[in-house]
């Protein structure tokens, strides 16, 4: 295995998954109410879509990508209304007295949910493109073994950062009041609304 190709894959995957957006908000805000796995699996819903666009720039499918890039407003548009719907059930929902069960349909739907709505932004895969041209890495990696390194480095780096972000909010988790959490489900529910409005906009 090309190391170094891994490890360029690995900070990659970490750069492009820590910018907090919508699903960073959503991840913090599932963290809180179900506890730290459902907002792990979130994230490596996350993590998946990122792989999957990586993989796509790795492999320089042009045609896929140029597919996604055409198909972008329709895309943008169904990503938009699932953050709005999003946005306004989480500001409407309650806090849980006690943490729900992590397991089951619970934790399948968390990673679903946000595999979905991370694949409908095809701004990610520009994203890669660029990341990857800039530092070498595109179509020129190794052919398929290259980019296979690449993108399970780009994964491992994303899911490691979700893995921080869940771990971190869920060490606060416990120190917070019924109230508090009120005002985080307000509150990541309207900047997940904003994201999705700002998706309908554009």
């Amino acid at each position: 295995m090309d190391t170094a190709l891994f490890v360029r894959g690995l900070a990659v995957g970490f750069a492009i998954a820590a910018p907090v957006g919508p699903i960073g908000v959503l991840c913090i805000r599932r963290t809180l109410a179900d506890g730290r796995a459902t907002g792990f699996v979130s994230g490596l819903g996350a993590a998946t879509a990122d792989a999957a666009y990586g993989a796509v720039a790795a492999l320089g499918l042009t045609a896929i990508s140029g597919l996604l890039v055409r198909q972008s407003g329709w895309l943008r548009l169904l990503g938009g209304l699932f953050l709005c719907y999003l946005g306004v059930r989480t500001f409407l929902s309650r806090p849980a007295e006690r943490g729900a069960a992590a397991q089951g349909r619970g934790l399948l739907g968390a990673y679903l949910s946000t595999l979905a709505l991370t694949l409908t932004n095809p701004t990610t895969i520009l994203s890669f493109v660029a990341v990857f041209a800039g530092l070498g890495l595109a179509s020129g990696a190794g052919g398929y073994a290259g980019a296979g390194v690449m993108v399970s480095g780009v994964f491992l780096g994303s899911a490691a950062w979700w893995l921080i972000l869940s771990g971190g909010v869920g060490l606060c988790r416990s120190r917070l009041t019924l109230g508090a959490l009120r005002w985080v489900n307000r509150v990541s529910g309207l900047v997940i609304l904003t994201f999705g409005a700002l998706a309908l906009v554009a």
